[in-house]
């Protein structure tokens, strides 16, 4: 403002600057904010803008579209302004997408088309279960081209080498009681038994531990007959199929449990509201850690 104009306001009135307020100024006037995400946010633009430092992060709305949760972050850098929307997350310059409501909706059709892609052993990511969904995948294409009652049998032979290298990944990402009694290689039953003891323990999870246990059994003792089967059909090596595909679920599901040891339960205000986050600050070479979502709580190693 200048002088002339200065001069002729009065003591009451309210200015409002001429000059944009700096983005590394803004989180100053943050009402409601999540540190937390707000940091997830941060490390994601900074690994995809590789040359940009990001100056202010702040979460704009969330919409929930069929079910699924999706959440719009304005994120200013020192070069740039990026549209971040979670669920899978992506990152839009504001140059070339100006209107959040069409980036929204390209987001969501552009994942629908990602999660839509082959997934298993045709993933551009590796995993500790390539061969187990490698086999997944051969068991399924001998399925597709399966004639004779012979071919349908050959199809239970691939489902049970599939188990049993299921079982090989998870003994190798899973520490055993050293007085644990070892089972023979190829022998299921046994150690889908022994893993669930070790990933599901305790009263709590007696139920669910059952069931997984049950379930691989079942699993097993179906694969086996079909691959036995002289009069295997079309019929019964589908179901044999979805059963390998449940049994293969959820012992992943169980594994990535234990391995991330996730808090169901916020231990102050009991809340469910439990996000994951990832600080690469974390010795020594980064790691995840939870907060609750409705109080301040979280794990992180540096919180007071």
């Amino acid at each position: 403002m200048d002088k002339d104009n200065s001069e002729n306001v009065g003591e009451d009135e309210c200015v409002v600057p001429s000059h944009p307020v700096p983005p590394s100024e803004l989180t100053r006037y943050s009402v409601e904010r999540d540190p937390h995400s707000e940091q997830d946010i941060a490390h994601y633009v900074e690994i995809e803008a590789r040359d940009e430092k990001v100056q202010h992060v702040e979460k704009v709305k969330h919409e929930v579209v069929l079910g699924e949760l999706y959440e719009i972050w304005d994120v200013t850098t020192d070069k740039d302004r990026w549209w971040v929307i979670t669920n899978l997350t992506n990152l839009y310059s504001q140059k070339h997408f100006a209107s959040l409501d069409y980036t929204l909706s390209f987001h969501i059709g552009l994942m629908m088309r990602v999660r839509s892609r082959p997934d298993g052993a045709n993933s551009e990511e590796p995993t500790p279960f390539d061969e187990v969904f490698r086999r997944q995948e051969q068991a399924k294409n001998r399925f597709d081209r399966a004639v004779e009652s012979e071919d349908y049998q050959a199809v239970g032979m691939q489902l049970r080498e599939c188990l049993i290298s299921l079982i090989a990944a998870i003994r190798r990402r899973i520490e055993l009681k050293p007085d644990a009694e070892r089972p023979q290689d190829a022998n299921f039953v046994e150690w889908s038994a022994l893993i669930m003891d070790e990933l599901c323990g305790g009263g709590s999870n007696k139920e669910l531990r059952q069931y997984l246990k049950t379930t691989a059994k079942d699993t097993w003792q179906l694969v086996n007959w079909l691959t036995h089967d002289r009069n295997a059909d079309q019929t019964a090596s589908a179901i044999a199929i979805e059963a390998c595909d449940t049994v293969v679920g959820h012992f992943v599901q169980i594994l990535e449990r234990a391995r991330t040891d996730r808090t169901d339960e916020c231990p102050l205000c009991k809340s469910r509201n439990i996000r994951t986050h990832f600080d690469p600050s974390i010795q020594p070479d980064g790691d995840y850690y939870v907060t609750c979502g409705v109080c301040d709580w979280n794990n992180h190693p540096g919180a007071a």
